[in-house]
């Protein structure tokens, strides 16, 4: 089986083997990693190895605070204006997906929100290139990677040029490159394609931007009551945030994002090399926009999407279909999906081109 799916998605070998006998006893206590009390040493051991992890692999400084949360990346939409953004400022964000529309309806209810690009006009196969943020912007909230479309910025050094704040959400692509993470005010990632399992989501935040909003912020939204309670104010999500920990544990021994990049990108380019040299198939978005994780494409003949459908079943090709906004196919490249999975589809793909074709 070869696991393409979109997310939840795959996850390292090693981190279901040492999960899974986890679940029957815990570092050796004779109990199960579900029923531990979340404020006995065994877990904020956890907690603490996680968050340390982060710091870690992103190379953070001491302003920037790290958080395992409740809600996912979706959540996220409403708290970070709400903790940022007065009723009588204006954020900017940008609009490239479906992600980024959702978190612009929700960023509304807080204040005013200008929308400085957008690729609607185009069912967002593309990046806008050249848009201004006014520099009363609050902040600027990016998606880095869309996971329906197949789009990603490949130049986030491009947004310190605004001299705002940048708010991103980078939910399908965090950790899967080298970049300055230092740069960014907050960043917020549900962990289930790249981080973990589904049920969390991972907060990083220069605490310096809180504490200026003159609205009353309720307790659990409050960001600084998580970074004062070390992201225990309340029970977290205890299974995923140590699904969590054994990725990037996995992640820091494999080489760090270093590695990691290194190895998305020949998956990246195997799979667009040969995408491109088969006139059966055709990509749908702007080639210096594609993404290194999702990679979305149709065939030039629709009636034989079936038929391809059904062949990547009887190859154990798992979650290539596409989003129902989009149709066609989508293969997810994350971190954990091996080299190996992008050569056995390439083959397919080959295979059944010169058949068709």
């Amino acid at each position: 089986m070869h696991n393409f799916n979109a997310g939840p998605s795959i996850l390292p070998k090693e981190v279901f083997e040492e999960a899974s006998r986890a679940i029957l006893n815990f570092n050796n206590s004779g109990l199960s990693i579900l029923e531990i009390g979340h404020r006995t040493p065994l877990f904020e051991n956890v907690m603490n190895e996680a968050r340390s992890l982060v710091r870690e692999l992103m190379s953070l400084d001491k302003d920037h605070e790290v958080l395992f949360l409740h809600g996912g990346a979706s959540t996220q939409f409403m708290q970070v204006p709400m903790n940022l953004l007065n009723e009588k400022e204006m954020a900017a964000y940008t609009d490239t997906d479906v992600w980024g529309t959702k978190a612009i309806k929700e960023a509304k209810l807080f204040g005013h929100v200008e929308v400085v690009c957008s690729s609607k006009d185009r069912n967002y196969t593309y990046l806008p290139k050249d848009f201004h943020v006014p520099a009363t912007a609050k902040y600027l909230h990016i998606t880095t990677n869309n996971t329906i479309y197949g789009t990603q910025w490949q130049d986030l050094a491009a947004f310190e040029k605004f001299n705002v704040p940048i708010v991103a959400d980078m939910s399908s692509d965090i950790l899967s490159r080298s970049i300055d993470f230092n740069k960014f005010d907050l960043i917020y990632a549900g962990a289930q394609k790249n981080v973990g399992a589904a049920g969390v989501n991972l907060v990083v935040v220069n605490k310096n931007i809180l504490g200026q909003v003159n609205r009353p912020i309720p307790t659990m939204m409050d960001y600084r009551n998580h970074i004062e309670n070390g992201s225990m104010l309340n029970t977290p999500p205890v299974f995923a945030v140590y699904i969590c920990m054994l990725t990037l544990k996995w992640l820091k021994e494999n080489g760090g994002v270093a590695a990691a990049e290194k190895l998305n990108h020949a998956k990246a380019t195997l799979f667009y090399n040969t995408l491109d040299s088969l006139p059966v198939f055709k990509g749908t978005v702007a080639r210096e926009d594609r993404s290194f994780m999702n990679a979305v494409f149709v065939m030039e003949d629709p009636v034989l999407e079936k038929e391809f459908s059904e062949r990547c079943k009887q190859e154990g090709l798992y979650g290539v279909k596409g989003h129902r906004s989009v149709g066609g196919f989508r293969v997810s490249m994350y971190n954990a999906l091996p080299l190996e999975s992008v050569v056995v589809l390439t083959e397919v793909m080959k295979d059944f081109a010169n058949k068709k074709g």
